[in-house]
């Protein structure tokens, strides 16, 4: 019999086929089961088993604290399979925890784990300090301990009953203010023009890319602004410290004397001034918390439950009607952005999705964004528009920024609600357009050729920009700063000329904002629930909906079990080759700042109206 290596090869791939079939098969029969079981534990065990009297849930808090988590479960996977993943906390599921922790009796405590807590504004550490208190209120012990404090987290700590710190740390509470880069002589020895265009003598984004330093109205906005949320944070913290006013900026202009008094011993520097109650090591931390807790022989530590456990114990409802809430945070571009970003259709779309929703009887639009895109930021106020001509309630509920485009976006609410420390305003219009003319000119590269109008190509990076189309984009802008006014002006019940005389590119606190009517009133993420609530009529227990891109089947699957993308963590963004003697994060932030010379006119329209406050408080 001969032998056919045709035929043979088609039995092997035919048993290896069949082989790999089974093998797929058998793997997703063995997760259905699982999740059979689970589920049938889940039934017949009674549900969730009541916490042990005495139980201390321990808040340990890994990396920033956002309004809405970035990435999909797929791409925290991928991260962390890479090791570069970065943990995320989601603002509202802080509040979900502490305020359950408030109303359950079998939490005795409250300890936050704070010395990996990495960026948070200003606003969302208020939310949170006001639930910290809202637990101190209900006869709960909260007691606060990092290795070493930075102001962000020393904020949340000095709303605990008690504060502790390691014998080697410090509080390192400094102030605010920051340097930025200016660029202009840069540009000029490359060969580089940046034109700029813009209404708004505040407006200050562009001035890196003009100038060597900032514009003397740049610099006393900036200074007011600085002023008062310095005021507003050691007003809090004195407060919560039970100190005297004006005590940390008093110990601020000391330190020297007071490091130099207790022999360069940080530690006792913050315990002598009363920034702390006491210095103990983790081990001592857990020996006092046996102590006054209840002893778990299992773990030989104190009975606890950690943050994502309890988060799961208090899943939110599914069903009813609901107050909705749509979640506005990161840069405002055009077409589709995923979370952590806003796009104008796809934010859009969420809106849309609202108000169409029976259930859903309000809506609440969560602001957190410097702004961007002055399209896409009227692609999404005209959407909230349209919600409430279709009888459902807006709220705007600022968080940490919600200027330019962010504070556009907010213009077709019932109520604005805004924090004290909310940095918003900044209305103004700008455009960028460089051009590397002088760049081509020094290579001896020559662009020329035939149009048939001087607008076919009147912007052409390789050439100084036509006048005629720096009067065309000045008008644009000229325009659309005249839209941003009258819209806010409506929208404010005054006139363009009073938006103008508070507009012209500056930002304010939430506190001048409202002083200014820009705002309606203060208060928080909470009371922006209860504003829509109230004004949808809806009955106490109501529902909390967020409106967020749909989930992928990976996720639905996971949330059933209590994890969520609000537990997931995002890639680091790496540089390549850095150049010698300059720290990483000094050209990371270089290249963010050049990378929008090049950003700013990628999109299929000639230029990009721009309403962005590029604000920050470092």
């Amino acid at each position: 019999m001969s032998f056919k290596p045709l035929s043979a090869l088609r039995r092997g791939f035919v048993f290896f086929w069949r082989a790999l079939d089974a093998t797929r098969r058998t793997f997703f029969n063995l997760l259905f089961l699982l999740i059979l079981v689970l589920l049938a534990m889940a039934i017949f065990s009674g549900g969730l088993k009541p916490l042990t009297p005495k139980t201390a849930l321990v808040i340990n808090i890994k990396g920033d604290i956002v309004e809405q988590s970035s990435g999909s479960v797929q791409d925290t996977l991928l991260a962390n399979v890479n090791g570069e993943s970065r943990r995320q906390v989601q603002l509202r599921d802080m509040l979900t925890v502490l305020d359950a922790a408030a109303a359950d009796k079998g939490i005795g405590s409250v300890v936050l784990m704070l010395e990996d807590m990495d960026g948070a504004g200003l606003a969302q550490l208020n939310e949170i300090g006001a639930a910290i208190d809202r637990v101190k209120a209900s006869g709960k012990r909260v007691v606060a301990w990092a290795g070493n404090y930075d102001q962000r987290q020393y904020l949340l700590a000095s709303h605990a009953s008690e504060v502790y710190l390691h014998p080697m740390g410090m509080v390192n509470v400094k102030g605010f203010g920051r340097y930025r880069n200016y660029y202009r002589d840069a540009l000029d020895k490359v060969g580089v023009t940046v034109n700029l265009m813009k209404v708004g003598t505040y407006k200050s984004f562009a001035e890196p890319y003009i100038g060597n330093g900032p514009s003397s109205a740049a610099a006393e906005a900036e200074s007011v602004l600085y002023n008062a949320l310095w005021q507003g944070y050691t007003a809090s913290v004195e407060k919560s410290r039970k100190l005297p006013l004006g005590a940390i900026d008093g110990m601020i202009d000391k330190l020297p004397q007071l490091m130099e008094a207790a022999g360069g011993d940080a530690a006792k520097v913050a315990l002598q001034n009363k920034l702390v109650d006491g210095l103990k090591t983790r081990d001592q931390l857990r020996a006092m918390m046996i102590q006054s807790g209840e002893y778990d022989s299992d773990s030989k530590s104190f009975q606890q439950i950690g943050f994502d456990d309890y988060l799961a114990r208090n899943r939110p409802k599914a069903f009813g009607e609901a107050v909705g809430v749509v979640v506005a945070s990161g840069e405002i571009t055009d077409g589709s952005a995923g979370p952590g970003t806003i796009g104008g259709n796809s934010t859009s779309n969420q809106i849309r999705r609202a108000r169409e929703d029976e259930q859903i009887k309000a809506v609440v639009l969560r602001v957190d964004s410097p702004g961007g895109s002055a399209f896409a930021s009227e692609l999404i106020r005209r959407e909230l528009e349209l919600t409430r001509a279709a009888g459902k309630p807006v709220i705007v509920s600022m968080g940490n920024v919600a200027a330019s485009g962010g504070y556009w976006i907010s213009m077709a609410a019932d109520e604005v609600i805004a924090d004290p420390a909310t940095i918003t305003g900044s209305i103004g219009v700008f455009a960028i357009l460089p051009t590397a003319e002088k760049v081509v000119d020094k290579l001896g590269v020559h662009t020329a050729g035939t149009t048939t109008t001087w607008l076919a190509d009147a912007y052409n990076p390789l050439r100084p920009l036509d006048p005629r189309f720096r009067q065309l984009v000045q008008s644009s802008i000229n325009h659309i700063y005249s839209e941003f006014t009258t819209r806010a002006a409506a929208a404010r019940k005054t006139t363009p000329e009073k938006i103008d005389a508070v507009g012209q590119g500056r930002v304010w606190t939430g506190e001048q904002a409202r002083e200014r009517g820009l705002v309606d009133r203060l208060g928080s993420y909470q009371d922006a629930l209860k504003a829509a609530a109230v004004r949808a009529k809806l009955p106490a227990g109501y529902r909390v909906a967020y409106v967020e891109r749909e989930s992928g089947r990976i996720e639905r699957l996971l949330n059933m079990f209590g994890a969520s993308a609000a537990q997931a963590l995002t890639i680091q963004m790496k540089l390549g080759i850095l150049p010698t003697g300059l720290p990483a994060a000094s050209v990371k932030e270089v290249a963010k700042d050049l990378a929008w010379l090049s950003e700013l006119n990628s999109g299929k329209q000639p230029f990009a109206a721009v309403t962005h406050c590029l604000c920050s408080v470092p």
